[in-house]
């Protein structure tokens, strides 16, 4: 992946196939953080906390669905991803790269946590199929991140 074009209105990446195919698929992973993630605290608490996790799980089930709509948005409309022999162009308004870096990220953290929250990651791949799907969405997820951020020369965040 290459940066091919950026200006205060849109970013223009070049995409090898097998990219763009690990894009869309990442992207159509969305959402993978669970729900029950987002507590603002575990313990029981008075009514008045459970009625700010009632409105904080409304919040965040808003939030899921709209970025959902935006997903699809984003991949059904035809100037996102164009052809450009032997490769593609992803185009994105200035306005998509953060939330686009975002949605990877849930990608990224909703795989780390369906994978058991482990605080190193194993050496080699599980036996389970699913553990290994878990484990490259993860991965793949923050390789993007990296290669859009590192593209634009756009400092992490702390």
């Amino acid at each position: 992946m290459k940066l091919l074009h950026a200006d205060p209105d849109r970013i223009v990446f070049q995409l090898s196939a097998a990219e763009k195919r690990l894009l869309r698929d990442l992207l159509e992973r969305y959402p993978c953080v669970p729900p029950a993630h987002h507590r603002l605290n575990r313990e029981d608490g008075d009514d008045a906390q459970a009625e700010r996790q009632r409105l904080l799980e409304e919040s965040v089930a808003e939030q899921r669905a709209q970025n959902q709509r935006q997903v699809r948005a984003l991949l059904d409309h035809p100037e996102t991803f164009q052809r450009a022999q032997p490769a593609w162009r992803l185009t994105l308004r200035r306005g998509d790269f953060e939330w686009l870096l975002q949605v990877l990220n849930d990608v990224r953290v909703g795989s780390w946590i369906a994978l058991g929250s482990p605080e190193v990651l194993p050496r080699q791949l599980p036996d389970d199929p699913r553990e290994i799907q878990q484990l490259l969405a993860m991965e793949l997820a923050g390789l993007f991140q990296t290669l859009f951020l590192e593209a634009l020369e756009v400092p992490p965040a702390p």
